[in-house]
């Protein structure tokens, strides 16, 4: 994925700019200090120190004073966890994925779209585990894994060429797309074949297939995946299983369709 976006939310006045430093504290993945957060933020200092001392107030941010460092608030993790119980295809799918990855022992992904991004919900490790990006929690690139790409392709016209201007075209390897034309006619391919691939396009010696989570009307709620290393397994090995990839994510569509899930 590229770096942060650093230009300052204005459309979205005080708030967005509240949310975006929270988004910078967040990408740290740690107690970050003051000099640290002004680095990467586009605001003034005064400005940035003002919307940190709001958000501690307000329990969003922790301050600690002996290190002087901010973390993520214990009020904005009640909310996360809130939200992850309402939005979050996790606990529904929670049953599918254990039955997957019982039947194909490998590496088993379940993730959202979130602006063009991956958000992984969930994930199964393999019997033998491989290194890999992805973890629950993470948020990966869109243009470039199987997941990011099966669930593109089944957005409507105007979602997906939103999706595709989110998409930074970050060359991680010799097979990853780095232009929107390669990546539209990659989804036009996903769409008449009804499955992606991961073709070592975010990470040398990982593959994947992918397939998207479908309501019965065709609205697209998420993708589950099963992913390996060259080392184990070809595309030709991965698409043995893609009946039973295939079945798991219609159980897990069946299992939502009452549930309300945010567009």
């Amino acid at each position: 994925m590229g770096a942060m976006d650093k230009s300052p939310q204005t459309a979205d006045g005080t708030v967005g700019k509240a949310l975006h430093v929270l988004d910078m504290v967040a990408a740290h993945m740690r107690p970050v200090r003051f000099n640290d957060i002004l680095t990467d933020s586009p605001y003034p200092k005064a400005t940035l120190y003002r919307l940190l001392q709001t958000l501690t107030n307000q329990g969003m941010l922790s301050f600690d004073p002996d290190g002087g460092t901010y973390a993520p608030g214990i009020r904005l993790v009640r909310l996360a966890h809130s939200a992850w119980r309402q939005s979050s295809l996790a606990p529904l799918a929670r049953p599918h994925l254990d039955e997957l990855s019982s039947q194909v022992q490998e590496t088993i992904h379940l993730a959202q779209l979130d602006r063009g991004q991956v958000l992984y919900v969930d994930k199964r490790n393999a019997a033998t585990p491989v290194e890999m990006f992805s973890q629950a929690g993470k948020v990966g690139p869109g243009y470039c894994t199987g997941v990011g790409k099966a669930m593109m392709a089944y957005l409507n016209d105007d979602a997906r060429e939103d999706a595709i201007r989110h998409q930074s075209y970050f060359r991680h390897t010799d097979h990853t797309l780095t232009s929107p034309d390669a990546l539209r006619a990659e989804l036009a391919h996903i769409r008449s074949r009804g499955v992606a691939y991961d073709r070592e396009e975010h990470e040398v010696g990982i593959i994947c297939i992918a397939a998207p989570i479908l309501l019965p009307g065709g609205r697209m709620i998420g993708a589950l995946s099963i992913t390996t290393s060259t080392q184990h397994k070809s595309l030709r090995d991965l698409d043995q299983l893609e009946p039973m990839l295939q079945a798991c994510a219609n159980n897990i569509a069946g299992a939502a369709e009452n549930w309300q899930f945010p567009s």
